[in-house]
């Protein structure tokens, strides 16, 4: 008995600690998509100049900068000014290491772990940005359709036709709702970024994956929509940020898309 709860803890060892290891690298990750939100917006290297204090501009200490540690130990303040540290920063970190965890979970080491990581890295960096500024840069979305239609067929088994049709169906759905709310109400109801921003899910998803992702990002819209009518008082002309509903529920697609759409179809009126 004891040899064999040996031989079972030998053999999930190594996994476990691979795990760990991704995970950390996960939060590391993340600690480079913080970079990626605050300078992508405003067209500035992610590159260079290293990791700087947002308040006074001081550089990073590479102790000052371990994810989501340096943030606890610091209390949340720069070391140099004492200028209070946006709490974004160590949520990304965890954020990214949680994705990281929950994608080797599902995917292992197969090839499909990192198209998936790289993929959902930039849904938080598209969620973050659009959250802050209202914007999805066309530097993200544009180079992501072919980037992730090519890791699309390459490792998440879909066709060449599938990414086609995605990107095709995805950016004329969206476009097309744009075109008919702005001549309904004359006001920009869905901008560009969106649009690019469904296309680079048909690409990542193939065309079958759409009406899920838009049935499911537009009833979480709807629900915050309804909530910040409630509790923050606004009216119906409030603009809230619509990518970050198309990205949740992408994520939501990648984990249990399969499973919910045969739930759906499993119903019969």
């Amino acid at each position: 008995m004891d040899g064999t709860l040996t031989g079972v803890w030998s053999g999930m060892a190594p996994m476990i600690w691979l795990k760990v290891l991704f995970t950390l690298v996960g939060a590391a990750v993340g600690s480079f998509l913080n970079v990626c939100i605050s300078r992508i917006p405003e067209g500035i290297s992610i590159v260079s100049p290293s990791s700087r204090c947002p308040q006074c501009g001081h550089p990073i200490r590479f102790y000052d900068n371990l994810p989501v540690i340096s943030y606890l130990l610091l209390l949340g303040k720069c070391r140099d000014c004492r200028g209070r540290i946006s709490l974004r920063y160590p949520l990304v970190e965890l954020i990214t290491a949680a994705f990281a965890w929950l994608l080797f979970q599902k995917y292992g080491l197969a090839p499909a772990y990192p198209a998936a990581f790289i993929f959902v890295c930039t849904l938080i960096v598209i969620t973050f940005i659009d959250l802050d500024q209202q914007i999805i840069p066309h530097v993200l979305t544009l180079s992501g359709i072919p980037v992730f239609a090519f890791l699309a067929v390459l490792f998440m088994g879909l066709t060449a036709v599938d990414t086609f049709l995605g990107i095709m169906i995805g950016a004329g759905t969206l476009y097309f709702v744009a075109v008919y709310y702005e001549a309904l109400t004359g006001r920009e109801g869905m901008g560009g970024g969106d649009v690019n921003l469904l296309a680079m899910l048909g690409a990542f998803f193939g065309w079958k994956a759409l009406l899920f992702i838009l049935l499911v990002s537009s009833l979480i819209g709807a629900v915050m929509g309804v909530a910040v009518i409630l509790f923050k008082g606004k009216d119906l002309r409030y603009a809230i940020p619509f990518g970050p509903f198309l990205c949740l529920a992408a994520v939501v697609y990648l984990f249990f898309g399969d499973q919910l759409t045969r739930l759906f179809l499993s119903f019969r009126i």
